[in-house]
């Protein structure tokens, strides 16, 4: 997706003021969510966070760590009526855009089995399917595994 087929679409860092918005959209998007707490932590901690907008509203984000030269995807959400609409993977994009101009060789994100979709895109984008990291989420009932994918950059 081209920014010139939305062109309304705006990305800008994220900033602590944005939280109230972030914790409208995660819950109705994701069984457990994110808690404030590691919103304020990711921004207090420098990760590169990113909010997308439309026409001035929040419909994502996407929050990413990086250490030496590895990038980790933490979060990376878009609003529930705004999917399927690409633009999870227009924010995908930007952040390894992000990610390769700070030269990290890698990208890295763990997605539930359950998440089809978002395992679609990644594979699509490059993404390989590396391990399976046993009971790392909560799920409604017991844990559920997470799938680690990484990309070379």
């Amino acid at each position: 997706m081209s920014a010139q087929l939305k062109p309304n679409l705006q990305l800008r860092p994220m900033q602590m003021d944005d939280l109230d918005a972030i914790m409208q959209i995660e819950p109705t998007i994701y069984t457990h969510p994110w808690t404030r707490g590691n919103f304020s932590d990711s921004l207090n901690s420098g990760y590169s966070a990113w909010i997308l907008e439309s026409e001035g509203k929040m419909i994502g984000y996407a929050l990413m760590m990086m250490v030496m030269d590895e990038a980790h995807l933490l979060n990376l959400s878009i609003a529930k009526p705004q999917q399927k609409q690409g633009l999870g993977r227009y924010l995908l994009e930007h952040m390894l855009h992000i990610a390769k101009n700070h030269k990290t060789a890698n990208m890295f994100l763990e997605v539930r089995p359950s998440n089809v979709s978002a395992i679609a895109l990644y594979e699509n984008m490059g993404f390989c399917e590396m391990a399976v990291r046993r009971d790392y989420y909560p799920a409604v009932k017991g844990r559920e595994d997470a799938v680690l994918m990484g990309l070379a950059l």
